[in-house]
C-alpha cells in the first residue's frame, strides 16, 4: 500500500506545474533513455490490468511476445491522434523553430561539415583542357590569324529598310563581285511604275575591279533587274542551271541573248574563284528550286551567306539543306555572317512546304467545279504540289500567264518537274471538258493589274470567264506594300460569286524564310565571330541581332546596316567607313523602259495637286493680250468655278503687263516665266496646294 501511495504521489507531482518556471510541454522522448517502470495496483497478490472503454467499446491491453509489443487491430484506429503542435517555451505564439528538427544518434548535435580534399594534377590538367577544348568549340572564330591586316568591305545597295531589291558588292583592294541583282515593288505613289531596279551608279564607279555577277536562286528580288544591269555593264555570272535558264528567259525579252556566252554554270560543293575570292555554293531550302547560300573565303577570312533560306527537313524535291557544309566552315572559323531577317519575328520553325499539299487535298475534295490556283510563278514545288492533286482528281491542266508559262516549261525541260504532256491543255481548250475536269494555274496571286487572275475578275480575259461554281485558291501572301491590291482582288472575286480560298485555311500557304529557331540553328553551326543581318526592313534586322546577341554573339560585333552603308571588315573589327549612292529607277514592264524620276514626281503632282495650263496671245507692240487667255484646270477647283476662277488669273495677267518692265517683257519665255511665279504664289495663298502651272505665250 505504502508503495502505491508513493506511486500516485509522484503522478500528482508530475501533473502539478513547477513554481520555479513556467508551465511548459513535456520533452519528447530520447530513445537512448531506459524508459521508466508502469507499476498497476496489485489485487489479492495478483497484478489487475483493467479494461478501459472507448465509446461502450472494450479495448484490450496490449501484450508483449519476445519483448515486442502486439497491438490489438481494435485499439490501432484509436491510438492514431493527431500530434500535439510544439509550442515555443518563450513565446507560446510562435511555433517552436525545433519542431521539425529530427533527431540523431549524436543527439542532437549537427553532423560534421565535409572539408573536400586537395585536386590532383591529373584532375586540374583534365580542367584545363576540357576548358579550352569548350572554348574553341563555341569560339572556333578564335582559329583565325588575328595579325591578319587584309580587308574586305560589304556594300549593300537593295534590300535593307525592303523586302526585296536584293542587291551588295563584296571587295577587297584588288577585287570586287556583285551579289544578287533584284527587283522590287512600287508603292501606290508611283503611277504607271510596275517594277522598281537598284540603282548602279556605285558599280559603275568600282566596274574596273568588279570580276563577277553571284546568283544565289532565281526569285524575282534577286535576278529581276539583271537584265537592266546588262543594258548598262556587263560582267561575267555565275549560278545554278535554274537561275541562269531563268536569267535567260529575260535576256531573251529584252534582246540580251548575245549575253549569253558570259553565263558560269555552277557545281554545289566547288570552289570557284573570283578575283581575289573563292566561293562556294552549298544547297539550302526555300520556296525555289536550287536556292544556294555561299561560302566565301577571302585573304582577310571566311564568309557565309545564307541568302533567302528556312530549314525544310521534307522537301518536295528530298534535298534537304546541306548543314554539313555550315557545320565544317563554322568549325574552320568564320569571320562574318550574313543571314536573311525576313522572318525574324516569328518564333519557332517555318513549316515545310509538305503541309501545303495535304490542304490541296482538301481543297480539291471541296471543289465541285473548276479549280483556279494562283501563286508565284517561280514556286515551282507549290505549283507541282497542285498539278499533282488536279491529276488525282481527273482534271487536265491548263497554264495561264506569261511569266508561269514560261517558268514552268523551263522547269520541265531541266527534269525538275516530271508530268507528261498529255495532262496539259490550252486555255481556248477550256470550255470543251467539264468543269470537275478542269485546273488552272495561273499568276496575280499579288493583284497585279494586268496579271491573269485580276483580268478574270474583271471579267476582261479572253479565254476565262469566272463562274460562281469556281474555287479560286489563292496560295500567297501579300508582300509588304500589296496589301491593297490584294484586297482590291478579293473584293472583285467575292462579288463574282466564286469560292474563294486564301487565309481561311491554315496551311493553304507557307512562308520560305526561317524563323528564329532556324536562324538560331545557323547561327549555332557557324559561331561567327562578327554578325551582319540582311534581307529585311529595319525592324527584322533589329530583331535578327537579338536573337544572335543570346545565340553568344558579342552585341560588339554586330552592325545594323542600311542600303549604301559600306562596312568594312577585318580579323579586329567591324565599323562603317562611308556611305554610297543609292536609290531606285523606275521600269515601265510594258515596254521595258526606264521612267525618269520627273515624270514621277510630275505624275504625283498631277495626283495631288492637279495642273493650271493657260495659253494667250500678246502683241509684240502694245504688250497687251489679244482676246482672251485660254485658262482650264484639272484636279483644282470644281468645274462649276472653273469661270471664276479664269476671270481671276485673267485680271492678274492684265495687271501684270500693264506694271511690267521692258526686261520682264523680252520674249515669249521670259513672260511665261513670269506667269508661273505669279500664278503658283497666287494659287498656294488662296487654294494651299502646288498644282503643276503650263502657261504657253504667243507674241504676235
Amino acid at each position: 500500500m505504502e508503495e502505491q501511495n508513493n506511486n500516485t504521489k509522484k503522478e500528482n507531482s508530475q501533473d502539478k506545474p513547477r513554481r520555479d518556471r513556467p508551465e511548459r510541454p513535456r520533452r519528447a522522448g530520447n530513445p537512448h533513455r531506459r524508459p521508466k517502470k508502469i507499476t498497476t495496483p496489485v489485487v489479492n497478490g495478483n497484478v489487475h490490468k483493467e479494461d478501459k472503454e472507448v465509446n461502450g467499446n472494450k479495448i484490450v491491453p496490449d501484450k508483449e511476445v519476445n519483448g515486442n509489443k502486439k497491438e490489438n487491430k481494435k485499439a490501432v484506429a484509436h491510438k492514431k491522434q493527431k500530434p500535439k503542435a510544439k509550442v515555443n517555451k518563450n513565446n507560446p505564439t510562435k511555433p517552436n523553430p525545433n519542431k521539425n528538427k529530427k533527431n540523431n544518434k549524436s543527439g542532437g548535435r549537427r553532423p560534421k561539415k565535409f572539408v573536400p580534399g586537395p585536386m590532383s594534377d591529373a584532375m586540374k590538367a583534365s580542367l584545363a583542357e576540357n576548358e579550352a577544348v569548350n572554348d574553341l568549340r563555341m569560339n572556333p572564330w578564335k582559329q583565325i590569324e588575328v595579325d591578319n591586316k587584309n580587308k574586305v568591305r560589304f556594300t549593300p545597295l537593295g534590300g535593307l529598310g525592303e523586302i526585296g531589291g536584293n542587291m551588295a558588292v563584296m571587295e577587297d583592294e584588288e577585287s570586287a563581285f556583285i551579289i544578287d541583282v533584284g527587283m522590287s515593288f512600287p508603292d501606290d505613289t508611283m503611277h504607271g511604275v510596275d517594277i522598281l531596279v537598284p540603282d548602279f551608279s556605285y558599280l559603275h564607279a568600282i566596274k574596273s575591279k568588279i570580276k563577277a555577277v553571284i546568283i544565289t536562286h532565281a526569285h524575282e528580288d534577286h535576278i529581276g533587274a539583271v537584265p537592266y544591269l546588262f543594258k548598262e555593264l556587263k560582267f561575267p555570272i555565275y549560278g545554278t542551271p535554274l537561275a541562269l535558264a531563268m536569267i535567260e528567259n529575260k535576256f531573251q525579252e529584252h534582246g540580251l541573248m548575245d549575253d549569253v556566252k558570259l553565263f558560269n554554270y555552277v557545281t554545289k560543293r566547288k570552289q570557284y574563284e573570283v578575283g581575289g575570292f573563292k566561293i562556294e555554293w552549298m544547297h539550302n531550302t526555300h520556296s525555289i528550286i536550287d536556292a544556294c547560300s555561299l561560302a566565301i573565303e577571302s585573304k582577310a577570312g571566311t564568309f557565309i551567306h545564307t541568302a533567302d533560306f528556312k530549314i525544310d527537313h521534307t522537301p518536295i524535291d528530298n534535298q534537304t539543306m546541306d548543314l554539313q557544309r555550315f557545320a565544317h566552315y563554322g568549325a574552320k572559323g568564320v569571320l562574318c555572317l550574313f543571314s536573311d531577317s525576313t522572318n525574324s519575328h516569328n518564333p519557332g520553325f517555318t513549316k515545310s512546304e509538305a503541309v501545303v499539299g495535304k490542304t490541296f487535298d482538301t481543297l480539291f475534295d471541296l471543289a465541285k467545279g473548276r479549280v483556279i490556283m494562283s501563286t508565284f510563278s517561280s514556286n515551282t514545288h507549290r505549283i507541282y504540289q497542285a498539278m499533282e492533286r488536279g491529276i488525282a482528281c481527273g482534271r487536265k491542266i491548263c497554264v495561264i500567264g506569261r511569266s508561269m508559262e514560261r517558268n514552268i516549261e523551263t522547269t520541265r525541260r531541266l527534269g525538275y518537274v516530271d508530268i507528261p504532256d498529255k495532262h496539259f491543255i490550252d486555255a481556248h481548250e477550256v470550255p470543251k471538258y467539264p468543269e470537275e475536269q478542269v485546273l488552272v494555274v495561273t499568276t496575280g496571286s499579288q493583284g497585279e493589274a494586268m496579271a491573269a487572275l485580276s483580268r478574270m475578275a474583271s471579267n476582261e480575259h479572253r479565254h476565262i470567264k469566272l463562274k460562281p461554281s469556281d474555287t479560286i485558291i489563292i496560295s500567297a501572301h501579300a508582300i509588304p506594300g500589296n496589301e491593297g491590291s490584294v484586297s482590291s482582288l478579293m473584293n472583285k472575286l467575292v462579288k463574282a460569286g466564286v469560292t474563294v480560298r486564301y487565309k481561311d485555311f491554315e496551311n493553304i500557304h507557307v512562308s520560305g524564310h526561317a524563323g528564329q529557331e532556324e536562324q538560331k540553328l545557323i547561327l549555332r553551326l557557324v559561331q561567327p565571330k562578327f554578325f551582319l543581318p540582311v534581307h529585311g526592313e529595319y525592324n527584322h534586322i533589329s530583331k535578327h541581332s537579338k536573337t544572335a546577341i543570346s545565340c553568344g554573339v558579342d552585341s560588339r560585333n554586330i552592325l545594323l546596316m542600311s542600303d549604301g552603308d559600306q562596312i568594312e571588315i577585318t580579323t579586329k573589327y567591324l565599323k562603317k567607313v562611308k556611305t554610297v549612292k543609292t536609290g531606285k529607277s523606275y521600269i515601265d514592264n510594258q515596254n521595258n523602259q526606264e521612267i525618269q524620276a520627273d515624270v514621277i514626281t510630275d505624275r504625283q503632282k498631277l495626283s495631288i495637286d492637279g495642273v493650271v495650263n493657260i495659253a494667250l496671245q500678246i502683241n509684240k507692240s502694245t504688250k497687251k493680250i489679244v482676246g482672251k487667255a485660254v485658262i482650264n484646270t484639272h484636279g483644282l477647283v470644281p468645274d462649276k468655278e472653273d469661270k471664276r476662277f479664269a476671270h481671276e488669273i485673267q485680271n492678274m495677267i492684265e495687271v501684270f503687263l500693264t506694271n511690267a518692265e521692258e526686261k520682264q517683257l523680252v520674249s515669249a519665255k521670259a513672260i511665261q516665266d513670269e506667269l508661273r511665279a505669279i500664278v503658283r504664289k497666287y494659287i498656294v495663298r488662296t487654294k494651299r496646294c502646288y498644282p503643276i502651272i503650263t502657261p504657253v505665250v504667243f507674241m504676235v
